[in-house]
């Protein structure tokens, strides 16, 4: 058997849902499965399903279980809806490789921690043409079955790229031609003028409740704010982003 390289944690077998950075997680919900079974890159290991999502999601060659043995496999209050699916995860891509292809739009996430959060911003995201999201490899969650399920499909068409120092990651960013705007109550700009008119686009949001780190802030080439009606200071990450990500896809951009 081979051994993993030095410095690198050991896959272990995924058990109720969780897993470690490099082993196999269980996704469920029918989106989520059906976006990852057609999804060429990624590898399954098992799929199970009850008799009637087999049948509705056309899975002959799930392994058939009742509800309660699937539920079992699963962490408690997992919204299944008959069907999860074992998987080895997706390989994050490099930032520079993702800079490479020459993508109009990426979104950075300054340590937004909750996974619920983090998979409506990948629906949001695949939703209003971003291509990638860049997170840190620490203070970030990992793409588990929480996340694919509020994802609904889309952690298999949007790109994960996972770095070290988001500030640094800015820069390559801005080297690389990208504008980097900055979500943040004390921007000046309205997002959508904000991103008006760039060629390449970096929206960059803060954690829940925190915002953006200081030395994030400093790195942006501008912060934004969304505008919103007296006495309400803030909205939900989540919300933040779907609101951003439309803006910029219908802030004025140059042809393709």
């Amino acid at each position: 058997m081979n051994k993993p390289p030095r410095n690198q944690p050991r896959r272990r077998n995924a058990q109720a849902g969780h897993r470690d950075e490099n082993g196999p997680v269980w996704l469920w919900g029918a989106h989520a499965v059906r976006a990852a079974l057609d999804n060429p890159s990624r590898k399954s290991l098992r799929l199970v399903a009850t008799e009637n999502a087999a049948r509705r999601m056309a899975l002959a060659e799930a392994e058939v279980l009742d509800g309660k043995a699937l539920a079992g496999a699963l962490p408690p209050g997992a919204v299944h809806q008959g069907v999860a699916l074992l998987a080895e995860p997706l390989e994050p891509v490099a930032l520079e490789d993702v800079i490479a292809s020459g993508p109009r739009r990426i979104a950075v996430l300054d340590q937004v921690s909750d996974p619920h959060n983090l998979g409506a911003i990948y629906r949001s995201a695949a939703a209003f043409g971003v291509d990638a999201l860049v997170l840190q490899t620490r203070h970030a969650p990992m793409i588990t079955g929480v996340v694919a399920k509020a994802a609904v499909g889309a952690i298999e068409s949007v790109r994960e790229v996972r770095v070290v120092n988001i500030a640094r990651a800015l820069d390559l960013l801005k080297a690389a031609d990208y504008f980097c705007v900055g979500l943040a109550g004390e921007g000046v700009a309205d997002i959508e003028d904000a991103a008006s008119g760039a060629r390449r686009l970096a929206l960059v949001l803060g954690a829940e409740g925190a915002g953006l780190r200081p030395a994030v802030a400093k790195a942006c080439d501008q912060l934004a704010r969304i505008a919103m009606e007296p006495g309400m200071e803030s909205l939900n990450v989540s919300n933040a982003a779907a609101i951003a990500f439309y803006a910029a896809r219908k802030a004025s951009f140059p042809p393709r």
